[in-house]
């Protein structure tokens, strides 16, 4: 077991966290405080730990010698406090992807720049590449795997502002269903042939602008 994990844990728990922040801050926007009044709309780490995804899914990665993954406690969110509809759900939703999007883009960027320090050490230089490396990795998977439209992730919700209200309430009643979904598409190996079409997809868009390779 290597010690790749004392970069990649403050890494996850910085992406999963402005993941988390970034839903509660929309959904202030849209008029709903309800994170704001249970001290969630803070980038504390402590309010955002989920017991199993912030601290036994990483150790079991890290034990495990897998690259580092995992999600922070949701962010409370009343549907019903917020003005706009549908609109201002789908917006709370979507705006978490959007920010690891963002933060793979920033990683990306800084990837790009560190090979431009003059001066640095070359074993230094390899260091910060690799944890930029996988920021930028990580933070594509965390987008790709929270748009999938199993409930409670990110994807059900966007998906179900922008079904008429019919198809939507049909649409709801897999969420008893979600955890178990998302576990066979775990246990089975599908999940991973979901997601990593998307983060190449990523991977490549940032090649061509010439911010990772």
């Amino acid at each position: 077991m290597g010690f790749e994990w004392i970069l990649q844990v403050p890494i996850l728990f910085f992406s999963i966290i402005i993941h988390e922040f970034s839903h509660g801050l929309v959904a202030l926007f849209y008029g709903d405080h309800t994170a704001e009044e249970q001290g969630r709309l803070t980038l504390n780490p402590l309010p955002h730990v989920d017991l199993f995804g912030t601290l036994l899914l990483p150790a079991m990665c890290i034990l495990g010698g897998a690259p580092v993954f995992g999600w922070a406690k949701p962010v409370p969110v009343d549907s019903s406090r917020m003005r706009g509809g549908k609109r201002a759900i789908v917006a709370v939703s979507l705006v978490g992807p959007l920010s690891n999007v963002a933060l793979a883009f920033l990683a990306a960027l800084l990837f790009r720049l560190s090979y431009t320090l003059g001066g640095a050490a070359p074993d230094m230089q390899d260091t910060l590449a690799e944890a930029l490396r996988f920021g930028v990795v990580l933070n594509l998977y965390l987008a790709a795997f929270n748009l999938i439209p199993v409930h409670p992730l990110d994807g059900s919700k966007v998906l179900e502002g922008l079904l008429p209200k019919r198809l939507a309430r049909q649409y709801e009643q897999h969420a008893p269903y979600g955890f178990l979904i998302i576990l066979f598409l775990i246990m089975s190996g599908t999940l991973s042939h979901i997601l990593f079409p998307m983060v190449r997809l990523g991977i490549k868009t940032l090649a061509m602008m010439g911010l990772f390779w």
